[in-house]
């Protein structure tokens, strides 16, 4: 127990210059685990701007009364569902084998996955092969979607945390960035290696990142988790263990398995529908409607060339918000920060809803159109976008982390399912064909997300996991979380409101060796 409370007192007292020295590869592990979401990002977005792309557009489209051919709306909507049907699969499979194996032989299980299920999509001629492409490949891509920010979280202190499980999104805009600079410079090539090679540079991924992560340590969170000790085995773990080997008992008390039937019992319901609806969020802010931005861009009247240039500005300014949250975060918190994104981009959204009113041809709104979805997207990855995967991996109790997290990014990924069946539609001329109009739509989602989270997002911002188990087991107020004192190892001070976790060392299934130094 005294360990445990150095442990914890010392994490909290490091500073982010001190967190970096003492971490300094755990960071390095984390960066690297990350590229795995590169890969992801690069290969979400080339589908989608593929929409755009010419050459794809007469491989698998139909040929329109001008002569130009087009994906229909319904294969648009049906490749992108594709995608999010296999990382559902995916990540309900992680949630069974990452607790059973670890994390490092999951994440190379998928990846060795990845090598062969792009066969498939590289070599489709039509859009049903293509389909069952995107299916299968889904389902790694759904393994690297929690063990990435689950890692990070585990590897690195409270004040290093945030950063590195935002570090994610980061990895996200560079895959997509990738993504839209490599179809810009196919714009020349009028043939179907246009898109092929394309698709072929996803193998470039997979061996290098197998290599390392088979190199790097596990988490010690899991292996906390993984680890059967005995009291009949002398056991002197240094003080961070104790404190992870304390928070997982600790946790015990008031959770009697780590099945997903836990997630929906006592003070974890409310954590689930937290962590689900902060990353609903991602989706319901209108970012489905900014990841269509080529196609949006071509049917808002610009030219392919502009449109793929647009396209690849967005995520180099995608890059620079990631950056700047950053300090952002450091300086107003989690809470605040993804609030007010929501915030403003609600009103960026309805400004682009009202060029709808300038008529199609009008070149000033074409182009008020495409700066409002640049200023979107930097919005997007200044708040909400990286902010999330810290909000998602901190909040869940860390014995049932990788659970919470897969059925969260479940509820995210049946949630985009549902934007990418109407995205499409809303946008295609052959179906709903609302064009800019859509932004009063996503206006009106986005608020309706800035409202919940102003009620029930905490903020986490300088807590330890035992501090979160506390004010979660207490009931705290959302919007209390930030200025509650919690003396979770019972040391008093006078005049502070103090809410005290103590658990004797028996009732936690702590050795006695675990309360002396």
């Amino acid at each position: 127990m005294q360990e445990a409370t150095a442990a914890t007192k010392a994490e909290l007292n490091l500073g982010l210059v001190e967190s970096l020295k003492l971490y300094r590869k755990a960071c390095l592990w984390s960066i690297f685990f990350s590229t795995c979401v590169v890969m992801e990002g690069f290969d979400m977005l080339l589908l989608n701007s593929l929409y755009a792309y010419p050459p794809f557009q007469h491989q698998f489209g139909i040929e329109l009364e001008d002569g130009t051919f087009e994906l229909t709306a319904a294969w648009q909507s049906g490749l992108s569902i594709g995608a999010f049907g296999g990382q559902i699969i995916g990540l309900f499979i992680n949630g069974i084998i990452a607790d059973r194996f670890g994390y490092r032989k999951t994440l190379i299980g998928a990846l060795v996955g990845c090598c062969g299920f792009i066969f498939i999509i590289f070599f489709s001629e039509t859009t049903v092969q293509l389909l069952i492409g995107e299916l299968l490949i889904g389902v790694p891509w759904g393994v690297f979607q929690t063990i990435t920010i689950t890692y990070a979280s585990e590897v690195c202190p409270t004040h290093l945390r945030a950063y590195l499980t935002t570090y994610v999104n980061l990895c996200w805009v560079i895959g997509q960035f990738i993504a839209s600079g490599v179809l810009r410079a196919m714009l020349t090539r009028d043939d179907k290696w246009g898109y092929k090679i394309p698709f072929a540079l996803q193998w470039i991924w997979p061996i290098p990142l197998m290599a390392g992560i088979w190199l790097a340590p596990e988490s010690p969170w899991s292996l906390s988790r993984l680890t059967t000790r005995s009291s009949e085995i002398p056991f002197q773990p240094d003080e961070t263990i104790s404190m992870m080997i304390f928070t997982n008992e600790m946790e015990k008390k008031t959770e009697e398995g780590t099945t997903y039937l836990e997630l929906f019992k006592s003070v974890n319901l409310r954590r689930t529908e937290i962590v689900c609806v902060t990353w609903m969020i991602q989706t319901f802010c209108g970012n489905t409607f900014s990841s269509y931005s080529t196609y949006f861009y071509e049917q808002a009247g610009l030219a392919s060339e502009s449109s793929f240039s647009m396209t690849l500005g967005q995520y180099a300014l995608g890059a620079m918000g990631t950056f700047l949250s950053w300090f952002l975060m450091r300086q107003f918190g989690r809470r605040t920060l993804y609030l007010s994104g929501q915030v403003f981009m609600c009103i960026l959204l309805f400004i682009i809803g009202c060029t709808s009113f300038a008529g199609h041809g009008n070149t000033a709104a074409q182009w008020t159109t495409g700066s409002m979805m640049l200023v979107y997207t930097f919005t997007y990855n200044s708040t909400v976008g990286p902010l999330c995967y810290s909000l998602v991996s901190e909040l869940p109790s860390t014995r049932l982390r990788i659970k919470s997290t897969v059925v969260a990014r479940n509820v995210y990924n049946v949630a985009c399912i549902i934007s990418n069946l109407i995205t499409p539609r809303m946008i295609n001329p052959t179906a709903w064909g609302w064009g800019t109009k859509s932004g009063f739509f996503w206006a009106g989602s986005c608020f309706l997300c800035a409202v919940w989270t102003y009620f029930r997002l905490p903020e986490p911002k300088g807590r330890t996991y035992a501090e979160l188990d506390v004010l979660f087991e207490k009931r705290i107020s959302a919007r209390k979380f930030k200025t509650t004192y919690i003396e979770q190892f019972n040391t008093h001070e006078d005049g502070a409101e103090v809410f005290n976790y103590l658990a004797p060392i028996g009732t936690l299934g702590l050795q006695p060796n675990l309360s002396s130094s």
